[in-house]
């Protein structure tokens, strides 16, 4: 009797209802492979699964997707809302190929006015708020970040040192000499007036501008009259600041005192979302995000998917403005009000200021996308002619370029830089400490195999298949006919013969434009001075060594840096600074006597005499 061929497709689907209820919760389509296709939630389990079975009336990608299904999981939860947060949880950890994914989830960073020291601080903060001090946030970049800073430190001179660096200062830094310090790490300012400067501060950063102008121009007219004229010429600089910060914020509605504008533009199959953060009616930047899209969904569908994933870290504004109302407004609220512990109000405006955000926002988005679509296709010209001119078996979707760095041995590490259609795939960069002990300091050869087997050994091991999307296509190595055959030696050994290698060599003269390629078993050979495949070779081989050499630089920098201290059991980074503001260097610490180590802050009796006994009972 011959066994009857699994289940798939609509057939498949067919056999799932009858185990399914009309319960809230979240599917999941799986091929024969086992790998995810996509990841659904419903109101009603089986009343949306059962749209699946329909033979027809699906678009192309539906169609796909149901055709590849050949098994299915199901998950009920008590609401709909649930269901909403568990599919968005597990599209950004599974990654389906036919779900709306988000794909840039980094963090943004904040201003903290940290408050640990009667003497606040105020400095760039990203990642958990676990500092005592307000927060004010989210800005679109690093840059916006800076420039906001530098902005505050010209108008409300507040010291950004370090609490150690403060402690430790007997004259004040340059910050002061240059007007962007107050100085009261050596007492230019008392406490009194350095709060009132950081409470200014705050209140600017919360909209608050009007009243801190008005005080500024009234002290200077004061100090004027008082003939006191070095302070009114400061607060006059103050002023002219403030201003200047006001004019350069760029937009600033009056009406919207807080709200992420989230707008969205579609066009051939490629989505462009726009997302501007404004808080205290001033903007703090704004960022564009680029979803991989199946293809067929709609603006409801992208914006429903793009909202849940982007604040699934984030905490949501009080009002997030809309180009278009996403699939389920009423269920997006619910999650996102969860989420912030208080109403969150998601608003399409048709007209007014609202309406304006919305449009330049979208706008942006537009012509954003419009400029990634004219780089993406130059890109796939690109990798159409690197394949033509290497005979690839077509235009490579993933190419890692490897490089190492060292001086003369030392410090050594690899770096691996990653390129594909859409440009450089920075996510995946990936540098490597030469951890080998047998090898000959600056031995490249060998550098660069401990680099590759621990590269693609990491890969056998977690995606032996292939399924995923982290296997190259090309490997690009910076290195002549030496380099080549050792990488194919080592893909030999590991069992991965099949990805091309190509090495690139300086050539003549070791000019740019005359670099020589070689290649496994063929003669090398050289592109055209005019080529654009060989700019985008020198391209991707110098973003590599760009990458090594950054990585090398950063290793050496912190080895300078290191400090006896580092390796003794129980001193971390507070103990650490504690010693050193006592002693004054890690020497002076290393000659201390026990009665000595127990004076310093911090340092109990235990501890003194395991910091004792490493310098002097190592023997």
């Amino acid at each position: 009797m011959t066994e009857s061929p699994p289940l798939t497709g609509t057939a498949l689907i067919q056999s799932q209802l009858r185990g399914l209820d009309s319960s809230p919760g979240v599917y999941r389509m799986l091929n024969a492979q086992g790998a995810v296709l996509y990841v659904g939630k419903a109101r009603n389990l089986r009343a949306r699964v059962s749209n699946y079975a329909r033979p027809t009336g699906h678009s192309g990608r539906i169609a796909r997707m149901i055709r590849e299904t050949a098994s299915m999981m199901f998950l009920t939860t008590r609401t709909e809302t649930e269901a909403l947060l568990l599919e968005q949880n597990l599209i950004k950890q599974l990654k389906p190929r036919y779900n709306v994914l988000l794909r840039d989830d980094k963090s943004f960073p904040n201003i903290l006015v940290a408050k640990s020291h009667p003497f606040a601080q105020i400095k760039k903060h990203r990642g958990a708020k676990t500092e005592v001090g307000d927060y004010y946030g989210p800005f679109a970049s690093a840059g916006a970040v800076n420039r906001t800073l530098n902005q505050l430190q010209r108008v409300f001179l507040l010291r950004s040192c370090t609490d150690a660096t403060f402690a430790s200062r007997t004259r004040p830094c340059l910050l002061y000499q240059i007007k962007r310090c107050s100085a009261p790490c050596v007492g230019r300012i008392d406490l009194e007036d350095y709060r009132a400067l950081v409470e200014d501060a705050e209140q600017f950063l919360k909209g608050r501008t009007t009243r801190i102008q008005a005080d500024l121009a009234r002290e200077m007219a004061q100090a004027a009259e008082a003939m006191e004229y070095e302070r009114a010429a400061a607060l006059r600089d103050r002023i002219k600041a403030l201003t200047a910060v006001q004019s350069s914020q760029g937009i600033n509605p009056q009406t919207v005192p807080e709200a992420d504008v989230v707008a969205l533009y579609m066009d051939g199959g490629q989505a462009c979302v726009q997302v501007f953060f404004i808080r205290g009616n001033q903007s703090w930047g704004n960022r564009d995000f680029y979803p991989r899209l199946g293809g067929t969904e709609s603006p409801a569908e992208v914006m429903e998917a793009f909202l849940a994933q982007f604040y699934d870290d984030k905490v949501p504004p009080r009002l997030i403005l809309l180009s278009d109302a996403p699939e389920d407004a009423d269920l997006v609220g619910n999650l996102l009000s969860e989420r912030a512990g208080r109403k969150v109000t998601l608003g399409v405006p048709r007209r007014g200021e609202k309406a304006e955000l919305v449009e330049n926002a979208r706008r942006n988005a537009r012509e954003s996308l419009a400029r990634r679509m004219s780089e993406s296709a130059t890109q796939q010209r690109l990798l159409a002619g690197l394949a033509e001119a290497f005979d690839l078996p077509g235009p490579p979707q993933r190419i890692e370029i490897y490089d190492n760095s060292h001086i003369q041995g030392t410090n050594a590490v690899g770096g691996m830089v990653v390129a594909g259609p859409e440009g450089w795939i920075k996510s995946q960069y990936r540098k490597f400490n030469i951890k080998g002990t047998e090898i000959t300091p600056g031995d490249d050869f060998g550098m660069m195999k401990e680099v590759l087997t621990r590269r693609f050994s990491r890969l056998l091991k977690e995606d032996p298949d292939r399924q995923g999307d982290t296997w190259p296509d090309l490997l690009l190595i910076d290195g002549g006919a030496g380099q080549v055959g050792a990488v194919s030696e080592i893909m030999a050994d590991l069992g991965v013969e099949d990805i091309p290698v190509i090495g690139v060599a300086k050539g003549q003269d070791r000019d740019h434009g005359k670099e020589e390629f070689y290649r496994p078993g063929k003669r090398p050979f050289a592109l055209p001075m005019n080529d654009p495949v060989l700019y985008f070779i020198q391209r991707l081989r110098d973003e590599a060594h760009r990458w090594a050499i950054g990585t090398h630089r950063a290793k050496r920098a912190k080895s300078v840096m290191a400090s006896p201290l580092d390796e003794i059991p129980g001193v971390g980074a507070s103990r650490k600074r504690a010693l050193l503001a006592h002693f004054g260097s890690a020497k002076a610490v290393s000659r201390a006597g026990l009665a000595d180590l127990q004076a310093a802050p911090g340092i109990s009796e235990a501890m003194a005499r395991t910091i004792h006994d490493y310098f002097n009972d190592r023997g």
